[in-house]
């Protein structure tokens, strides 16, 4: 018997969608910060930073104290936190509760899953598999593994390709405005999480369906594809 989902793709983001990871990339910055003599910084003052990297999140979290790092300086940062973040990617971090639920019916169900990040393809791999969670991927895909990434469309494209699903029966799933413009490029459906770390409301992201808890994601998807 076909599942319902048969010859679809899903794809997901990662941080602040599959994984909350923001209290692992706060202690990496906060080291990073506390090394170069700065306050730490709380959770809620670099939340909506998170999507955008590691380099925004420490330009911002020296900027309010009034210091703005940059060149080789910011390089050295960088390099310190990516060093920090890797030997403690998975301390705090957890999936979102019912991820794991979710993604088993769906692959029950015949739908193809993929990994489309912004995060570097190695912390990917690394976090996914800590917390047991790489094998349910026919794909992931990370930053540095295309020659565009996220709001690019084809980065999400390459994704499915990868996973080995067709790019006319795809979704995107995402918790951030980056998300929904690389789905669109795409030309593909957003599916919208408002509990990661987008400051924009759903209203404002205008996705093609909202999902405020993964156990009601698959009855959402169903929906979508009719």
């Amino acid at each position: 018997m076909r599942g319902q989902f048969e010859g679809y793709t899903i794809v997901f983001d990662l941080d602040g969608t599959l994984v909350n990871t923001a209290p692992d990339l706060l202690e990496a910055l906060n080291h990073v910060l506390t090394r170069a003599k700065f306050a730490p910084v709380t959770l809620e003052a670099i939340a909506t930073m998170i999507g955008h990297g590691a380099r925004a999140m420490i330009v911002k979290g020296m900027e309010n104290q009034g210091y703005s790092p940059a060149g080789e300086e910011l390089n050295q940062y960088f390099a310190d936190f990516l060093e920090y973040y890797a030997a403690h990617i998975s301390d705090h971090s957890h999936p979102f509760e019912g991820v794991e639920a979710a993604l088993d019916t769906l692959a029950e169900q015949g739908a193809v899953l993929a990994v489309c990040t912004n995060k570097k393809q190695h912390l990917s791999d690394q976090l996914l598999t800590a917390l047991g969670l790489a094998e349910r991927f026919q794909a992931i895909v990370g930053a540095d593994s295309v020659p565009a990434s996220k709001p690019d469309g084809d980065h999400i494209l390459r994704a499915v390709k990868a996973a080995g699903g067709r790019t006319d029966r795809a979704i995107m799933v995402g918790d951030s405005r980056t998300d929904e413009r690389a789905a669109r490029n795409a030309g593909l459906p957003f599916v919208f999480v408002p509990f990661g770390y987008e400051e924009e409301t759903p209203d404002q992201i205008g996705p093609d369906v909202v999902v405020d808890h993964y156990s009601d994601l698959v009855s959402a998807l169903s929906d979508l594809i009719g």
